[in-house]
């Protein structure tokens, strides 16, 4: 994951809410986005503010907070994206192993941040999400995932697709590795291909399967049975 600062690719920056129950955490997120040039466009207390405050601005961005009174984080998240599909949430916890995590990233969420997030992370992060990519490193996916992707199965949300018939063999291993944690450049010196060439099996699974991004691809491949927690079969590459 990239956890620098963006170079200028002439997009346009980021609008951001932040949902949070704590003022101070909400004043230094605004500060910090700030400092990067990113406009924060609304803020919130708890997960009901959190939707009315989407509703209202249609930020790129949601920093949201998975325990809040009221209407918790979770449940939030799926409320705005269910209405606004586009917007990218990001959760934020205090432990990197929350179980609240991996509910958020089967519901629609592109990631998380732990609250103790650098500044330059920060801002580096909503870039990343806002261009459509996932916030996930490899080495806490796999953790995240293994360790909670077996837990109560049947209180979770359905997965995002489960009918996996529409895909290649090559594409169904790429899912596999996605679903491990790997990154585009492991994938591509794992399997002998081009980075361009696994960007191109990247994008035509998310189509197939019509997945937002790599998040979803890995939630979607432990709840099919594709990886199962704490299978190392295929694990090929070093993991880093």
């Amino acid at each position: 994951m990239n956890t620098g600062p963006t170079a200028n690719t002439g997009r346009a920056e980021p609008r951001v809410v932040i949902a949070d129950d704590q003022a101070l955490v909400r004043t230094g997120f605004r500060m910090i986005l700030a400092s990067g040039g990113i406009d924060v466009v609304g803020e919130a207390a708890d997960g009901a503010e959190a939707v009315a405050v989407v509703r209202e601005q249609r930020p790129d961005v949601v920093l949201m907070d998975i325990r809040m009174p009221n209407v918790d984080g979770l449940e939030a998240t799926r409320q705005v994206l269910a209405r606004h599909p586009g917007c990218r949430v990001v959760m934020l916890t205090t432990f990197d192993l929350d179980r609240y995590v991996y509910a958020a990233l089967a519901a629609g969420a592109s990631g998380f941040l732990l609250k103790d997030v650098t500044p330059e992370h920060l801002v580096a992060a909503v870039r990343l999400v806002d261009t459509g990519d996932a916030l996930l490193a490899p080495s806490i996916t796999r953790r995240l995932v293994q360790r909670f992707a077996a837990v109560d199965r049947d209180a979770r949300p359905p997965a995002v697709h489960r009918d996996l018939t529409a895909l290649t063999p090559r594409e169904l291993e790429v899912l596999s590795l996605l679903g491990r944690g790997r990154s585009n450049a492991e994938l591509a010196a794992g399997l002998g291909l081009s980075e361009a060439t696994v960007k191109t099996h990247v994008a035509r699974i998310f189509a197939k399967l019509d997945l937002r991004d790599r998040a979803q691809a890995v939630v979607l491949a432990y709840e099919t049975g594709l990886v199962l927690p704490g299978d190392t079969t295929g694990n090929t590459f070093s993991d880093k």
